[in-house]
């Protein structure tokens, strides 16, 4: 499908929200203006008017025979009007599309990742009622999405409210899995094929966590969460897993640390001596991935372990004194299906983690399942059915929305949530959504983010992807990370 832009700067915008109505659609955005217009087809614009100090932004659709056309009018005076502009224009498509496919969007035409954090800044500045009315006026979103992400902004804001400015979190990545999952785009690599790796990949984080530690130290900032994260960290042996958060520990003053997590993962990883060694560390918190609790969806998924697998791997880590488990599932798996998905929120339930984070299925370009074409898109996705029953059923176990985020090509354009018993908020999680302090990242495919105390700006470094690489490039790894002396040099 074509989409011709003319007059204006909103091409990712405008394809962002195309992308919600045709998720499959090879898209291609054009600034040249065709004499003719070959199907299908999306034509955008935007112009000023001189005679009233006017904007005026249009747009035009034939797609299937089907030509609608809606232009709008837009103050130059108003404040942001630019802004302004873009959002009207998204508006104005946004019915066309919305008319011609019948589809009406549950966010509307938010395409951004952090609706939450949106709704923060909206609400600072003109109040909860007044967000409420921009998001579901301006924006378009749902009044159902809407109450979700003012609730999660409360319990959010409260989190956040602890946070000192010169904290910061870090982030360890283990990028080594048993086997790829179907639906996964994360760099990650199978065990079969980086066994050799791994003991080196070992050795070498360890040499980036204490240097790493040397400069925090340096800069007088404090570590508020740990996440050790993946990838799986499990795939790693005991006595690895050991230390590593040994190495961590002896590195960094953890004394106003107040969260420490493992993504434990797979169930099949999961074994008494790996979790002795995470709750010896001193790790308050782990998470034990089922995804689902349906065999057969696990074997479509590519995942090797069972059912049985996730509930004895829960049912040990809590024997062993594991305080804090949370617990991920994934609505729109492949051949799932709303009342399966009931099935499995119902027994995580029973068990009683501490936190459950529910994942919309999202297809990015380098998943298997995405290339395979096994799911199909669309916003009549059975995922809106299995959201509606986790919201219903988790508030009424008491269980607390604290944080929530949302991705490109999701199924049914929906998002990620995280439920938990109150008290028991992941707040590595929320700090990494909410952009609120550093995030410094150590390990392959890790991404350091320095945040300005009180500013909104964020510098980034990278980490190469690979574990190959990163041990081959190791010296240029901590050289990058003295880019995070220069930026808090810069700030004293």
């Amino acid at each position: 499908m074509n989409i011709y832009i003319e007059n204006h700067s909103f091409h990712y915008e405008i394809e962002n929200l195309v992308r919600l109505f045709y998720p499959n659609e090879k898209l291609t955005v054009s600034k040249e203006i065709p004499e003719i217009f070959e199907e299908p087809y999306i034509f955008t614009s935007l112009y000023e008017n001189d005679n009233n100090n006017n904007i005026t932004v249009s747009a035009r659709i034939s797609i299937d025979g089907d030509v609608r056309e809606l232009s709008s009018q837009v103050s130059v005076t108003d404040e942001g009007a630019e802004k302004c502009s873009e959002q009207t224009m998204a508006s104005v498509l946004y019915k066309l599309l919305s008319e011609h496919t019948g589809v009406i969007q549950p966010w509307g035409i938010l395409t951004g990742v952090r609706p939450v954090k949106l709704f923060r800044r909206l609400a600072a500045k003109y109040g909860t009622e007044k967000a409420r009315e921009y998001f579901t006026e301006r924006l378009m979103v749902s009044r159902k999405k809407t109450d979700l992400c003012a609730l999660t902004e409360g319990y959010e804001r409260r989190i956040l409210s602890m946070s000192r400015p010169e904290s910061f979190s870090l982030y360890i990545s283990i990028p080594f899995c048993p086997t790829r999952c179907s639906y996964c785009s994360f760099v990650s690599q199978t065990i079969e094929k980086a066994r050799k790796l791994i003991q080196p990949y070992y050795e070498f984080l360890c040499k980036e966590i204490r240097h790493t530690a040397e400069i925090t130290r340096e800069k007088g900032l404090n570590l508020e969460s740990v996440y050790i994260g993946g990838g799986t960290p499990t795939t790693l042996s005991a006595e690895q897993l050991s230390g590593l958060i040994s190495v961590i520990r002896e590195s960094f003053e953890l004394s106003g640390c107040r969260e420490f997590t493992v993504e434990a993962g797979r169930p099949d990883t999961i074994d008494e001596e790996k979790l002795f060694a995470i709750l010896n560390g001193g790790a308050d918190r782990i998470s034990i991935n089922p995804q689902t609790l349906n065999d057969n969806v696990l074997r479509v998924i590519g995942r090797k372990h069972t059912s049985d697998q996730t509930i004895k791997a829960y049912e040990l880590a809590r024997k062993l004194g594991f305080r804090h488990i949370n617990m991920d599932l994934i609505a729109g798996l492949p051949s799932d299906t709303p009342e399966s998905f009931a099935d499995t929120l119902d027994r995580i339930i029973q068990l009683a983690p501490e936190s459950i984070t529910v994942h919309t299925l999202a297809l990015k370009r380098s998943s298997r399942l995405n290339m395979e074409g096994r799911v199909v898109m669309g916003s009549t996705s059975p995922a809106a059915q299995m959201l509606d029953y986790c919201e219903k059923n988790l508030n009424e176990n008491l269980y607390i929305p604290y944080y929530l985020y949302r991705q490109s090509r999701m199924e049914g354009n929906l998002e990620n949530v995280g439920w938990s018993k109150p008290g028991f908020e992941g707040i590595y999680n929320v700090f990494v959504m909410d952009e609120t302090h550093t995030i410094i990242g150590c390990g392959a495919g890790a991404v350091t983010k320095l945040k300005q105390p009180g500013g909104e700006s964020l510098s980034r470094i990278f980490n190469y992807k690979y574990p190959y690489e990163y041990i081959g490039g190791f010296e240029e790894i901590l050289n990058r990370k003295e880019q995070i002396r220069e930026f808090y040099d810069e700030l004293s």
